[in-house]
C-alpha cells in the first residue's frame, strides 16, 4: 500500500458541496484505504483575481493503485463533478484533485509529477497538510511543518470540516 496525499480545491457550485462529494468519491476507490481528512479552508485565488475565493482541503489515503490508475480515477471524479479542462491555468473550477505526494517517490513525466510542483509555495496545500501530517518530509527533505513556518497564510483561514 501507498500513502498518498491529494490536495482538494473548488470553487464554483457550492465549493464546500464539492469538496465532501469528491471525499466521498475518494472513500469508494477500488484497492484504496480513505485515512484522513483535513479542515475545509478558504482561500483566495492564486490566478486571476476576478473569481470566488477557493476551498482546498487535503486527503490521505493508502491505495494500491498505481500512480497513474490513481491519476486516471481522480480525472474520472473530476469529470463526474463537471471539471472541464481549458487552456487557462488557475482560472475558476468545480473541482480540482492533484496528487501531492505519493510515500517518497519522485515521478515526472508528461502526465504526473510528483511531488507536486509547486506545493511547497502554496499556503492552501502547505497549512492543510501541515494539520494531518505535522512530521511529515516531504521526498527532499524539507519538513511540512517547517515549510508551514515560512510561508505567509495568505489569509487562509478554517471554514468547516470534511466528514
Amino acid at each position: 500500500m501507498s500513502t498518498v496525499y491529494i490536495g482538494l480545491g473548488s470553487n464554483l457550485d457550492n465549493p464546500a458541496q464539492q469538496l465532501q462529494g469528491a471525499v466521498d468519491s475518494l472513500k469508494s476507490l477500488p484497492e484504496t484505504k480513505f485515512i484522513l481528512a483535513s479542515s475545509l479552508f478558504s482561500s483566495k485565488p492564486m490566478g486571476p483575481q476576478d473569481q470566488p475565493d477557493y476551498m482546498n482541503a487535503v486527503v490521505c489515503i493508502e491505495t494500491e493503485l498505481s500512480p497513474l490508475a490513481l491519476l486516471d480515477q481522480l480525472q474520472a471524479i473530476e469529470l463526474a463533478f463537471g471539471r472541464v479542462r481549458k487552456d487557462e491555468r488557475w482560472g475558476a473550477r468545480v473541482l480540482d484533485l492533484d496528487i501531492l505526494l505519493i510515500d517518497d517517490l519522485v515521478i515526472e513525466n508528461e502526465r504526473l509529477t510528483v511531488p507536486h510542483y509547486g506545493m511547497k509555495v502554496r499556503e492552501f496545500v502547505i497549512y492543510p497538510l501541515a494539520q494531518i501530517n505535522p512530521e511529515l518530509v516531504l521526498p527532499d527533505g524539507s519538513n511540512v511543518t517547517q515549510l508551514q513556518e515560512k510561508i505567509d497564510d495568505n489569509g487562509l483561514i478554517i471554514v468547516g470540516e470534511l466528514r
